[in-house]
C-alpha cells in the first residue's frame, strides 16, 4: 500500500492552517491574531511579491508579472520566506499594525484587506474550502505568470504591467 497522495487529493499546504480557531478572521480582532492565524490568512496567490510601478502624480499602483526573486512561480508562495530579510531586506511585513500603511498596493482579493476592511474571504480561499490550491484553481494566483525581477531589466518592468487576476 503507498503513503503517495491520490492524483485528486489536496496537496499539503506549505502554510500551515492546523489547530486555528474557526471563522477567527470573522470573530477575532487582527491585533488579536495569534501568529498562525495572522499567516494562515494569506491564500497563496503571490500578487504581493509582484513588483509595483506607482504613478508619482496620481498615487495610482499599478502590477507588473515581474516578480520578487524568491517567489516561486509554481507554487506562489516566498522560496525563502523565513529568511526572506537576508535576500531582500526591503520586503515589507505585513502586520495589524503595518496594514493600513499598506492597503493602498494590497490586490483587491487580498485576505488581508478583506479582514482590515470588514469584508468576508473569498469562497476559494484555503481557509473556506481546505485545499491549498483552490486558489490556483479558481485562477486568481501568479502560478506560471510571472517573470523573476533577476531576468527583467527595471526600464522594461512597464512593458510587464498586468491587470489582477480576480
Amino acid at each position: 500500500m503507498s503513503d503517495a497522495p491520490k492524483p485528486d487529493a489536496p496537496k499539503p499546504d506549505a502554510i500551515d492552517r492546523s489547530g486555528l480557531r474557526p471563522r477567527f478572521w470573522k470573530t477575532v480582532p487582527m491585533a488579536k491574531l495569534s501568529r498562525p492565524e495572522w499567516e494562515a490568512l494569506c491564500d497563496g496567490c503571490g500578487k504581493c511579491c509582484l513588483n509595483k510601478l506607482e504613478d508619482e502624480d496620481t498615487g495610482e499602483v499599478a502590477l507588473t508579472r515581474v516578480a520578487c526573486r524568491l517567489l516561486d512561480n509554481e507554487t506562489c508562495l516566498c522560496a525563502q520566506y523565513p529568511i526572506r530579510h537576508k535576500f531582500v531586506p526591503e520586503c515589507i511585513v505585513l502586520t495589524p499594525r503595518t496594514i493600513k500603511d499598506n492597503m493602498y498596493w494590497l490586490p483587491q482579493t487580498c485576505a488581508y484587506r478583506l479582514v482590515a476592511e470588514g469584508r468576508d474571504l473569498y469562497p476559494w480561499h484555503p481557509l473556506l474550502t481546505g485545499d491549498p490550491n483552490s486558489p490556483h484553481d479558481a485562477g486568481v494566483t501568479m502560478r506560471g505568470q510571472t517573470l523573476s525581477e533577476v531576468e527583467v531589466d527595471d526600464e522594461d518592468w512597464e512593458d510587464n504591467i498586468i491587470e489582477e487576476p480576480t
